[in-house]
């Protein structure tokens, strides 16, 4: 059935950061290699291990991580990478699965996988906003993350900002625009649905291709490549996640965010335990404990990510849910069709279209 992510986004505020955060070796990670211990101060512990994929960076991964091993004993094994080549990763590994838990891509694009994951109904599911939830429980909600353009304060002149997805379209703009490709990136990908749900789905591709053309063949490998490509003054305007430019707006970099007056998503990214996982009890624990309060507070104050909490409160210095345009996300439609919108990108960006 047909789901849409359009109800009020759950802005809220945090109380408190977790214990012990940061206080000594956090986990390291290589991508596309075996996954390697997080901390060997856990090692000795009882809780056993698990092994994680996960698309986040360091920032978020690191402090949720250290925190999680030192309350359970679980050593943490992490693999770094993109989402789309971490999922393509547990579909290769099907036979024998070798992580126990994805965390996190945005949740359309672990929908579309959902084959390869167990259903687990987390035992916070009752504290959880219901608009964020998965009827089948494949995978948790774990950040509300609302889609915005950033840009560099010092390349974009007062009143000249890119306020609406048209905007993008300015001949002033081309191969100035910061985009992932969303064959690699999940955020990405919440994006380009986003553009085709705004210009009318199966229409909204004439928008694409000249929003492609726009780009003058600069498409990033990476979701992490824009933010920091504005930040760095390499783009004058990126397409990216609200709480990726918050966190160098507070941190004083010369970026400001805009919310596309035409409509944007709110699409929650997600967690999920891969089916036929070596350390499922270990998997469950860690899903219960991404969504438990104390987490959903930290990820409010440290990150600026909006909870996905019925008690969470509300958070100061994000925008109102009031002042957002939310578009009808078609979730369904966005899971379904993940291959082939990947596909007819690809070939628009390659000149086959």
């Amino acid at each position: 059935m047909r789901k849409m992510f359009t109800s009020v986004l759950a802005s809220l505020l945090l109380v408190g950061t977790l214990a012990g955060c940061g206080t000594s070796e956090t986990p390291k990670s290589k991508e596309g290699a075996a996954p390697q211990p997080a901390s060997p101060s856990t090692a000795s512990k009882a809780g056993g291990k698990l092994n994680l994929y996960s698309p986040n960076g360091a920032e978020v991964n690191n402090p949720i991580l250290k925190e999680f091993q030192d309350r359970t004993g679980i050593e943490v094994q992490l693999i770094s990478g993109g989402t789309g080549d971490l999922l393509k990763r547990v579909q290769a590994e099907a036979a024998n699965p070798l992580g126990d838990v994805f965390w996190a891509g945005g949740a359309d694009s672990l929908e579309a996988y959902n084959k390869y994951f167990e259903p687990y109904k987390t035992k916070e599911f009752d504290n959880l906003a219901p608009q964020y939830l998965n009827k089948s429980n494949v995978w948790t909600p774990f950040a509300a993350l609302p889609m915005i353009f950033m840009y560099n304060k010092e390349l974009v002149k007062v009143g000249e900002e890119p306020k609406s997805w048209n905007d993008l379209l300015d001949p002033k703009w081309k191969g100035k625009i910061a985009y992932a490709d969303p064959a690699k990136s999940g955020s990405s990908y919440t994006q380009l649905v986003t553009m085709l749900t705004v210009n009318g789905k199966d229409n909204g591709w004439d928008y694409v291709k000249k929003f492609v053309k726009n780009l003058d063949g600069k498409v990033l490998s990476g979701s992490a490549l824009v933010y920091k490509g504005v930040a760095d003054k390499e783009f004058p305007i990126g397409v990216t996640l609200e709480d990726a430019a918050l966190r160098y707006v507070e941190g004083g970099a010369q970026v400001g965010i805009m919310y596309p007056t035409d409509g944007t998503s709110a699409v929650p990214d997600a967690a999920a335990v891969i089916k036929g996982a070596k350390n499922m009890e270990q998997a469950k624990q860690f899903i219960d404990f991404l969504v438990g309060k104390d987490v959903q507070s930290l990820i409010q104050k440290e990150f600026k990510r909006r909870s996905v909490r019925k008690d969470a409160e509300v958070v100061k210095g994000i925008a109102e849910a009031k002042d957002i345009k939310l578009v009808d996300y078609d979730f369904d439609w966005a899971a379904t069709k993940k291959d082939d919108n990947i596909k007819r990108f690809g070939k628009i960006v390659t000149g086959q279209e």
